[in-house]
């Protein structure tokens, strides 16, 4: 239970105690008085968590005590409350700084209590929100975050450190599953940004015609259904860094758009004409070869080395040798700890099984084969009949259940958006269907994306 310290000065000793009575029913308060102004000067140099100061004091004027308290407190709240119900005094008060102005009469204890409340329950959340960055700054320290100890992972632990420290765009390149955007978390919580927010955006899962609007806002009425002002990725992400998944998937028309953007370092919201400043790092991921799109015509060649900047090209996890057995301990005790199962082994031969498979989905697929490994074990040790691969035939066991055409079809576009990173381009050209349609369940809740 957090405790804190309230500085009370109150020349009237009767209503001072009453307050303090009052207050004090809540544990978490502890209540120091103070009858009259020099015995609160005494002990101004000691920091409590709030000030309440009775403005007139027979031996000290308000305005003074305050000035003092702020001069060496600047950061700790204060309530004044008064017997006086002086407007302008009030408004003069509130505008040097003073969290709240109450009145003597029927209603002050209630709305004391309400005012130290408030200001406690700011306090706790100022702490919350430290202590989750702290966590967040160690959860993606990336020398313990990213599991490895391979050539090919220390190759990248040197991109990122290089990255960290500078504004220079990067851009990620790996197969689905291989943790572009885990890399590109490392790089924002470590860098002088890590404070600001990470915005990360999927670039296949956004319908094209609501690209534009996603990324750059829109204003009130710039188009039919646009009923508020709406901000943009961009601007949810300045001061801070953005993460473009997907970044080949962007149609010609909106290249041309986010090139400006990122060239001028400035946006006008769809419908606008107000110019938003950006201070906006950005990071880019995609798993195709943006260098051959440039050749094939699919991508601008001026965008490309815009966002180039320092490449990072992920391994796929069959490349990344005895990685494989760090990732499924690290898998293996984390599902453990979360699930409060009893820590297991693994033996050697669910090793050897797991160390000469190929994992197409890699990260993300050694992930779901270990927790599924958990849950099927019997015993303490994982045998190789526990790890279990998906392959071609498993996608037949929809079959078993009797279903519509249109319940197959989403459950078929489902599988696909899950094994495909939601990669909407992607998908359509593997099923041979148009995006729209897609696009279209997206927008009626039939499938997901993540």
């Amino acid at each position: 239970m957090e405790n804190y310290t309230v500085f009370m000065v109150e020349d009237s000793e009767w209503y001072g105690e009453m307050l303090k009575h009052y207050l004090s029913l809540n544990p978490e308060f502890n209540i120091q008085l103070f009858n009259c102004g020099n015995d609160f000067l005494a002990e101004i140099n000691k920091a409590p968590d709030i000030l309440i100061l009775d403005y007139s004091l027979p031996d000290a004027n308000g305005t003074e005590l305050y000035d003092k308290f702020r001069e060496i407190h600047p950061h700790i709240p204060v309530i004044i409350i008064s017997g006086q119900e002086d407007v302008s005094t009030a408004v003069a008060l509130l505008k040097l700084g003073v969290r709240d102005y109450i009145v003597k009469n029927e209603t002050t204890k209630e709305l004391l209590w309400n005012a130290v409340h408030k200001i406690t329950e700011h306090q706790n959340l100022k702490k919350e929100v430290e202590t989750l960055k702290h966590e967040l700054g160690n959860k993606y320290d990336f020398a313990n975050f990213i599991k490895g100890n391979s050539e090919a992972i220390k190759k990248i632990f040197t991109l990122i450190s290089k990255a960290i420290p500078t504004n220079i765009n990067v851009s990620i390149t790996g197969e689905t599953g291989t943790g572009k955007e885990l890399v590109a978390k490392a790089i924002h919580y470590n860098s002088d940004r890590k404070k600001k927010p990470f915005v990360a955006v999927n670039m296949a899962a956004i319908p094209h015609e609501l690209i534009e609007s996603e990324l750059f806002g829109h204003e009130k009425g710039a188009f039919t259904g646009a009923i508020a002002l709406k901000k943009g990725k961009f601007e949810e992400a300045n001061g801070g860094t953005i993460c473009l998944d997907e970044i080949g998937e962007l149609d010609l028309s909106i290249q041309s758009k986010l090139l400006r953007v990122l060239q001028e370092r400035e946006l006008t919201r769809v419908g606008g004409n107000e110019r938003i400043k950006l201070d906006v790092r950005l990071i880019v991921a995609t798993h195709k070869n943006l260098a051959e799109e440039v050749k094939k015509g699919n991508f601008r060649e001026d965008l490309y080395y815009r966002i180039m900047g320092l490449p990072i090209a992920l391994p796929p996890l069959h490349e990344r040798g005895n990685d494989i057995l760090l990732l499924t301990k690290f898998f293996l005790d984390g599902f453990c700890k979360e699930n409060k199962i009893e820590s297991l082994t693994i033996s050697p031969a669910a090793k050897e099984k797991i160390m000469t498979y190929n994992y197409p989905g890699n990260i993300r697929e050694l992930k779901a084969v270990i927790e599924l490994a958990v849950v099927m074990c019997n015993g303490k040790e994982i045998m190789a009949d526990d790890i279990i691969f998906k392959s071609p035939r498993d996608k037949n066991e929809m079959l078993a259940t009797e279903k519509t055409l249109k319940e197959y079809n989403i459950q078929i576009i489902q599988y696909y958006l899950n094994n495909h990173d939601s990669n909407v381009v992607k998908v359509a050209d593997k099923l041979d269907i148009g995006k729209s349609t897609i696009y279209k369940m997206i927008q009626n809740n039939e499938v997901k994306v993540s």
